[in-house]
């Protein structure tokens, strides 16, 4: 899911590649089955919305689910450069993510994506630890950086949400992270329990 990496510290793993998928090895796990459905239908709502039949779609993700379908995801559509994704899901939406990044091949697979006075710091495999606290309100989101690592040394925050405005401007969306940026598929809202994110059109 395009979006669906709001959870992500680099904005860069967003955007998937204009590469065709890796046909999978046997048929995809089930939750994988699930979360593609679950695409589709909201798809299908926001399609018949335009349309001006509304169609309410509703969902419930543990995070160990969504853990699965991003090992999936990540052998199905490569993510240049992101090697893995861990995300634990907190109450009052909270989230908290942990990235290994091969920030080479970030920059082999799109060159400038990482702004040159960073690739100093910014090279190599390194994981990426950052928690989040998310908003969202009529169909868009926001969030705050509550903590961050790079490797075993913490991030000023501040710092780290002007690393990711930097990095998101530079994708083919032009994300402005400083304003509220829109929900995917039609959704209204997103929101967090324990280990749970729900969500609705």
């Amino acid at each position: 899911m395009k979006n669906w990496a709001l959870i992500l510290f680099v904005i860069a793993a967003q955007a998937a590649p204009n590469t065709p998928p890796i046909p999978p090895v046997g048929p995809p796990p089930a939750v994988a089955v699930r979360i593609l459905a679950l695409f589709d239908q909201l798809r299908a709502a926001e399609a018949s919305k335009a349309h001006g039949t509304a169609q309410h779609v509703a969902f419930r993700l543990s995070d160990s689910e969504i853990n699965e379908y991003m090992q999936y995801s990540l052998r199905t559509v490569p993510r240049p450069g992101i090697e893995s994704v861990t995300v634990k899901v907190f109450p009052n939406n909270y989230v908290s993510t942990f990235v290994v990044v091969d920030f080479d091949a970030v920059e082999r697979w799109h060159p400038g994506t990482i702004p040159a006075i960073l690739r100093p710091a910014l090279n190599g495999r390194k994981s990426v630890w950052v928690d989040y606290r998310i908003q969202s309100q009529n169909s868009k989101f926001t969030f705050s950086v509550e903590k961050a690592y790079y490797q075993n040394v913490r991030m000023p925050a501040l710092f780290v949400d002007k690393l990711i405005g930097i990095v998101a401007a530079r994708q083919p969306e032009k994300y402005d992270t400083s304003k509220p940026i829109p929900l995917p598929f039609g959704l209204r809202q997103l929101w967090t329990s324990s280990r749970v994110i729900q969500g609705q059109n």
